[in-house]
């Protein structure tokens, strides 16, 4: 066993050790965090100054857009300062804290998601009970469960982490602090927490993709064996494509990240599809679900439309 030490910060080895791309991946994750801010931000807005939109599957999608704004905060703002600064590091706790963040919050949208399916299989398959199955307080319910689920399941990770030992090196072989690359550094038996990291984290999140698949099977066999009816099969599909399109870019790389034993040459992988789940995905929701949703557009237009009156009005009188 390698001689124990006491840490008190972490060094985040970061995207890369090419000092010429550094500029290059500045300007890029700052552009991807800003899109991220102001699309989110944007669907917030509407979904809550919007009154038509007060509904269930707005609700969640609000839920969301929350998620992937404070997602994205947890490991994006730190990034951008280690690429700016040559000191690279994190604080112990502060290192904790941001892997129970980033789980927390990851879990809960894994949660959310699935919750989505489940909304647009009742307004599909129960059009008439869909406002007394998913009335306000049931949505409050799913959400809630949603978060202090996720919550807990995050403090597992961020106690047990916390707990390990860790010998001489503190270089974390990624851009901020996960689990499986301190699970590299820790001098003890690490056993259990690669157990709990794939077959908890498999569980929640490929258990939630499966349930996710589900809704939508019962949602195309509906369609197609009780209606028989392609036009209505198209305008389910196409309402759908969506939210599909967001479970797919979620769901596939966190499956490949933790569901996998962790290895030496793994953790390159890991970092790169780290990109598309913590990055990539929280920007492309908000483009995703409003550039191919109508209601949210015109809600969109209609609020744009009441600023240019409201500034027309004050500049008359």
């Amino acid at each position: 066993m390698e001689n124990v030490t006491t840490v008190n910060e972490f060094l985040l080895l970061g995207l890369t050790s090419v000092e010429d791309l550094q500029p290059f991946y500045v300007v890029i994750f700052f552009i991807i965090y800003l899109i991220n801010l102001v699309g989110n931000g944007a669907i917030l807005v509407i979904v809550f100054l919007e009154s038509k939109l007060h509904s269930p599957m707005y609700f969640f999608l609000g839920n969301l857009s929350c998620l992937d704004i404070c997602y994205s905060s947890v490991t994006l703002p730190k990034v951008l300062i280690n690429l700016l600064s040559t000191q690279k590091t994190i604080s112990f706790l502060g290192c904790i804290a941001q892997l129970h963040f980033f789980h927390f919050l990851g879990s809960t949208e894994a949660i959310l998601l699935a919750m989505m399916a489940f909304d647009r299989f009742v307004a599909i398959c129960y059009p008439l009970h869909y406002m007394v199955i998913m009335s306000p307080q049931v949505c409050i319910l799913l959400a809630g469960v949603a978060w202090i689920t996720s919550f807990f399941y995050a403090l597992m990770h961020s106690v047990m982490t916390a707990h390990l030992n860790f010998c001489s090196s503190q270089k974390v072989n990624h851009f901020f602090c996960d689990v499986k690359p301190l699970l590299e550094l820790a001098c003890n038996n690490t056993l259990l927490n690669q157990w709990l990291l794939s077959i908890v984290t498999g569980s929640i999140s490929m258990g939630a993709f499966l349930l996710t698949l589900l809704s939508y099977f019962y949602i195309i066999s509906f369609l197609l064996f009780k209606h028989r009816s392609c036009s209505m099969l198209h305008k389910a599909l196409s309402t759908c494509a969506s939210h599909f399109m967001v479970v797919c870019l979620f769901y596939g790389p966190v499956g490949f990240t933790y569901i996998r034993p962790a290895s030496a040459s793994s953790m390159v992988q890991d970092r790169t599809v780290a990109i598309i789940y913590s990055a990539v995905t929280p920007v492309l929701n908000p483009l995703i679900y409003t550039l191919r949703n109508t209601e949210v557009m015109l809600a969109l237009k209609k609020i744009f439309r009441r600023k240019f009156l409201f500034k027309d009005c004050q500049q008359h009188h």
